[in-house]
């Protein structure tokens, strides 16, 4: 394991000087029609939380290690199904069961405990499900007021954004499908894109969820998720093409590798100026994994933020990583990313 491990943050860091350009694991114990899309949910609908309070958790004192006076502090973590759905919870079949509620409160606990001013979700169902979340990290402490909802032709899965700073505006790309190696291809959960008025600086946040790596019948899932990628690069050039000085942030659950066409396809070509660069995350004991897929017992790096080169002089590289909390894996089967924008 070693040896990956060291070619890996080797080539993270000759990439970062020319571009910039049945357990699970345990992590040490260390200090078309698109429905719902484009809306956001003004504080004042947020519906209260039913059942107990939950305890509030210690915070991490970030004193000193992270200054943000002009910049924000990011996180990106898919929840693992925050929604209604059949499950299999202890040994039994339930129909049209929410998230565990001890997942939902790991949850909680892993985002409060680290504060960030701004966080992507995805694997969101519903609008009352983004606003349980804000409802429950605000009792919790965290108060994030406003927030983004959105989707594409997935009526299951969406993607949300909280937020301490003003969503100035939101906005869907032109194109939503198109066809792709014979088939029709669609942003299956959109983009969700929202611009952060962040003490006078403008930031462009793009959140994306493509196609996971599980089969359906009768389709390509590897060709599915280049398909989306390459929309979602599409409305990325169309960003430059208006303002090629934005600051554009584009983050999310990529379901592929960083060697994956669909990967390369968003990040763009490291020699043209509308290039995203990833930011080189890794835990406190230098692993870089995001993902654990239980089923096949595979660990992969497949959440990414990639920044356009006007933030390469304003993302904090010491503060940002991958949190690797040990309870991790009570919440969901991703561990969340965060970058710090100074």
């Amino acid at each position: 394991m070693r040896a990956p491990r060291f070619l890996g943050a080797f080539f993270c860091a000759v990439t970062l000087l020319f571009s910039f350009g049945c357990r699970k694991k345990e992590t040490p114990d260390w200090e078309p029609a698109v429905q719902k899309y484009g809306h956001s949910i003004a504080p004042e609908e947020t519906q209260p939380v039913s059942g107990p309070t939950p305890a509030i958790p210690q915070r991490l004192d970030l004193a000193g290690e992270e200054d943000t006076s002009s910049g924000f502090r990011f996180m990106s973590y898919n929840v693992r199904n925050w929604l209604t759905m059949d499950r299999y919870v202890g040994r039994k079949n339930l129909k049209g069961a929410p998230k565990p509620e001890s997942e939902r409160k790991a949850v909680i606990e892993i985002i409060a405990r680290h504060s960030p001013d701004v966080i992507g979700l995805s694997e969101i169902g519903t609008r009352e499900d983004l606003a349980e979340i804000q409802s429950r990290l605000r009792q919790s402490g965290l108060d994030l007021p406003h927030s983004h909802y959105s989707g594409g032709t997935d009526v299951v899965r969406h993607l949300g954004m909280l937020s301490r700073f003003p969503i100035v505006s939101t906005a869907r790309p032109l194109k939503s499908h198109l066809r792709w190696e014979g088939q029709t291809i669609s942003l299956n959960r959109g983009i969700l894109d929202a611009t952060l008025n962040v003490n006078g600086r403008f930031y462009r946040m793009l959140g994306v969820h493509l196609k996971s790596k599980r089969e359906i019948e009768g389709l390509d899932q590897e060709s599915i998720r280049r398909g989306e990628a390459h929309l979602l690069r599409s409305h990325v050039d169309a960003i430059f093409d208006n303002d090629p000085d934005v600051r554009l942030v584009v983050y999310g659950d990529f379901n592929d590798t960083r060697s994956s066409i669909a990967v390369k396809t968003i990040l763009g070509n490291p020699t043209d100026p509308t290039c995203l660069t990833p930011i080189p995350f890794a835990d406190h004991s230098g692993e870089t994994w995001t993902h654990f897929w239980e089923l096949h017992e595979i660990y992969t790096r497949i959440d990414f933020v990639g920044i356009s080169r006007r933030l390469k002089d304003e993302i904090d590289l010491k503060a940002s990583k991958i949190i690797d909390d040990p309870d991790w894996n009570d919440a969901s089967d991703h561990r969340p990313v965060w970058a710090v924008f100074r």
